[in-house]
């Protein structure tokens, strides 16, 4: 299922995921610039490694927030950059300018805690934004179930288009990303070649995050206009 549009509106224009936005495509196109052996050496280098991990030596943290703007190719950026600026605005519109970057870190960051958590022994780099997307995504779920996304679902190749409610279309997502990372684990020897842990912590994050931040709090709608007075030159003013 390919998301193109949703149908909620904002109020204020969404600076801080356009940032979000522009640092990945920034990232990206520094990495297609690296030759191959130095593209490897910088996903080596900034790209999560669960087995490189430990939580109580800090040195070894830095990649859990860099392998968050680091991605494998076009399509993966595209897809992940595409959801952003789909889903992003209106939960930029509800926290904030400011919480929402801070939303969208932390939910990077519980998505790379489940990850290393399920997967500790893992030497294989995990990058890209989708975790902390799917903190987004998760965050949607709670504020805007009714809203409705136009959904491109390819069938034998045709493409069908329908008005899905976010929660369905979302809570859909969700379900695949789950029942895929448990596939993930019981597939002895092989590796994932999606992160889907990294969803699932992403979007649980996005669940807790909101009500952490207050972004359950109702916004309170603008005051209304004063009233205009408007003065009739023909009125009687029993003169």
């Amino acid at each position: 299922m390919i998301p193109l549009r949703d149908n909620i509106r904002t109020r204020s224009f969404p600076w801080a995921n356009g940032l979000i936005l522009l640092a990945n495509i920034l990232a990206f196109l520094f990495e297609i610039s690296l030759s191959t052996a130095g593209l490897n050496r910088m996903i080596l280098r900034f790209g999560l490694i669960p087995a490189r991990v430990h939580w109580l030596d800090p040195n070894t943290w830095e990649p859990i927030l860099t392998s968050m703007f680091l991605h494998a190719g076009w399509l993966h950026l595209i897809g992940n950059m595409w959801a952003l600026f789909i889903f992003g605005d209106n939960i930029e519109d509800r926290l904030g300018h400011f919480r929402y970057i801070l939303f969208y870190l932390l939910s990077g960051l519980a998505a790379a805690a489940l990850t290393i958590a399920v997967t500790p022994a893992s030497t294989v780099p995990i990058i890209g934004a989708s975790g902390a997307i799917a903190g987004v995504l998760g965050a949607y779920f709670i504020l805007y179930p009714g809203g409705k996304v136009l959904t491109l679902i390819p069938v034998f190749f045709l493409p069908w288009i329908v008005d899905l409610p976010a929660v369905i279309f979302l809570g859909f997502w969700f379900l695949l990303q789950f029942l895929s990372g448990v596939a993930s684990l019981q597939a002895a020897g092989q590796v994932a070649a999606v992160a889907w842990w990294a969803h699932v912590g992403g979007f649980l994050s996005g669940l807790v995050l909101l009500f952490l931040l207050g972004g359950t709090a109702r916004r309170r709608a603008p005051p209304p206009s004063p009233i205009e007075v408007v003065y009739h030159p023909h009125q009687d003013d029993n003169r």
